[in-house]
């Protein structure tokens, strides 16, 4: 062998050896940081808590000043209000873990710049100094946090609207510009900072949560200091994205995603009403079957749910927000087999409802919120051999029937639950699934197949693009099936006739997560038409429609619904969540359709939905 090829293959094993230790070490820090995420992965139910000195007023938390809708004097005149005089940090804890969550995170500083613990930081406004209480209100949440077992998330502001050596004062004021005044830069950066390590320091969080990083970019805000910094007290510390995305997991804010977020970890936080603190004019609460069922979408689709509350300036929590939390305990407490330590679902076309899986992919969980007609469920494309399945809560197993690829449960009469009833099922291997087939349907009396299966089937298939009725002579008013009558059961036939509307001429209906059930639209795409299986266990939703909704109504006996928008920001253009109620004694016994007239052709939001920038 000559010296060049000598070289060249000693050149060879050095570079295949760097490229074998990169390839360990990348495997390593995956491996380390998939066990660190496990307990926030596993969690799924988080308590958030918006408490400060916008409590005493009742008004929006910082953004109020900062939007001149009160001059910051009068804002922080809120101090001498803020008294927690009824603060019972044990209680809190004990409603929240009763709750079901797994960690809570708390406001430690808000925008405006009030620091509810003792800060030693230099000019720092703290409630123990300034505020009526006199009080480190932290210490003791975060002492009963411990104690309870739950873990600690504290919620910090990156700006200080209120510190003087910060450069954003208002919307319309900035005390400064960085390049002009670095000095003063440099003192808020160690302030923040030194604010950070004493929260590391006296209060051991197992995750910080970041917000307001719009106002810098990374390098000004020394993020990979930050970062290194916070996890010299603990290594495993979790991060939220809003460093300037230098974090673990993404949180979309009051927006339930459309379809799953691209990162591996995420958490929507979410408010309990429209509002994050205390605001007594704020009576838009959300049910506990709206939360509870937001809880399940999260879960279908591997994420947590960090859900809100806004105590009062004297440390109560308002008795409506307490009746949510323990009408979600209710369910929680139920079905935590099918909460804590699941995986996301299947894809939608196996199941009308939400999914998850366990983590060995064994067991399969079916979330309805709705009770089925016939008492059964009814699961597609399944290759796996079912070896149980039974109703969470329950230890009666259930009945069920595999035909081919297909399975149908049939759970006992009024077994379902008041919000979402679950259903577990337990296969003898990872679960394997059969790839998507278009679903076809024929107007014609079909062998082994009842009614209520057939006008499923046509659902489905009209749902898919494949409308069965295109090749028949149907009318928008339910003529022209003479021919076929004579062929169809009189139920079928009454059924087609009176939902005519929703079949004629109807096309492909709404992608994957914006309704949960099958679909269709009108040839001009401008009317929406659902359909609802079952009784609903409380009002239908719908994600991610931008259009205006002109009117809705059920098709084939025109009664009128008022649909509730909640989560709509008036100044974003991410659209709220529309629920509709549907009156129970106005349900078909087969299928409902109802259908939601827009004002143009539908328009659909499938955007990222990130951290409000703006609060106008």
């Amino acid at each position: 062998m000559n010296k060049k090829t000598l070289l060249s293959a000693l050149f060879f094993c050095l570079s295949l050896t760097a490229s074998i230790a990169q390839e360990n070490s990348s495997k390593e820090k995956t491996t380390a940081n998939t066990k660190k995420m496990e307990w926030f992965t596993d969690a799924k139910l988080g308590i958030f808590i918006h408490w400060g000195v916008y409590s005493v007023n009742g008004i929006s938390e910082s953004w109020a000043f900062f939007n001149n809708y009160i001059n910051h004097d009068n804002y922080m005149k809120q101090l001498d209000g803020f008294n927690a005089s009824k603060y019972q940090p044990e209680e809190w804890v004990k409603l929240i873990k009763e709750s079901g969550a797994k960690y809570s995170v708390i406001t430690t500083k808000h925008h405006d710049g009030v620091s509810l613990w003792d800060t030693k930081a230099p000019n720092a406004t703290t409630t123990i100094k300034h505020s009526a209480a006199k009080k480190d209100l932290i210490s003791p949440f975060v002492k009963a946090l411990k104690a309870s077992g739950l873990k600690t998330g504290l919620y910090f502001s990156l700006p200080d609207w209120s510190y003087n050596d910060y450069d954003v004062f208002t919307r319309e004021h900035k005390r400064y510009l960085l390049k002009e005044a670095p000095k003063r830069w440099n003192t808020f950066l160690n302030y923040y900072q030194q604010q950070l390590n004493e929260l590391s320091a006296n209060f051991k969080p197992d995750l910080i949560w970041f917000d307001g990083d719009w106002e810098h970019n990374g390098e000004e805000w020394q993020a990979q200091k930050v970062l290194k910094n916070l996890r010299s007290y603990n290594s495993d510390i979790i991060i939220n994205s809003r460093l300037n995305h230098h974090g673990d997991y993404e949180t979309p804010e009051q927006g339930i995603p459309v379809v799953k977020p691209a990162g591996d970890y995420w958490e929507l936080c979410y408010t309990i009403n429209d509002s994050w603190g205390y605001q007594p004019y704020d009576n838009k609460y959300k049910s506990p079957n709206m939360i509870i069922r937001t809880l399940v979408d999260c879960i279908s689709m591997g994420g947590n749910l960090l859900l809100d509350i806004g105590p009062k300036a004297d440390g109560t929590i308002p008795q409506q927000q307490v009746a949510v939390l323990k009408g979600l305990a209710r369910w929680t407490s139920k079905h935590g087999e099918a909460i804590y330590g699941t995986r996301a679902g299947i894809p939608a076309e196996h199941f009308n409802g939400k999914t998850s899986l366990s983590k060995d992919k064994k067991t399969l969980y079916l979330y309805a919120d709705w009770a089925p007609n016939g008492g059964i469920f009814n699961l597609n494309g399944v290759l796996s051999k079912v070896k149980s399945a039974k109703i969470v809560g329950s230890s009666e197993l259930l009945s069920y029937k595999k035909d081919g690829n297909n399975l149908s449960l049939k759970i006992p009469e009024n077994a379902a639950d008041q919000d979402v009833t679950v259903i577990a099922i337990q296969f003898n291997e990872p679960i394997r699934l059969a790839e998507k087939t278009v679903v076809t349907a024929a107007i014609t009396p079909q062998k082994n197949s009842n009614d209520q299966d057939q006008i499923l089937q046509i659902a489905s298939a009209i749902h898919d693009g494949n409308n069965p009725f295109l090749t028949t002579k149907l009318t928008i008013d339910g003529l022209g099936m003479e021919t076929e009558k004579k062929s169809l059961s009189p139920t079928l036939y009454n059924w087609i006739t009176k939902n005519s509307e929703s079949l004629y001429k109807t096309t492909k209906g709404l992608p994957e997560g914006h309704y949960q059930g099958k679909s269709a639209l009108s040839a001009d795409k401008q009317t929406l038409f659902l359909f609802v299986e079952g009784k609903p266990t409380g009002p239908i939703a719908l994600k991610g429609i931008k259009n205006k909704i002109s009117r809705i109504r059920i098709v084939g006996e025109g009664t009128m619904m008022e649909p509730e928008i909640y989560n709509k920001l008036y100044w974003s253009s991410v659209p709220g969540i529309v629920y509709i109620p549907v009156p129970e004694d106005r349900l078909d016994k087969k299928l409902t359709v109802i259908a939601v007239l827009l004002d143009g052709p539908v328009d659909l939001y499938r955007e990222k939905v990130g951290a409000i920038e703006s609060n106008l």
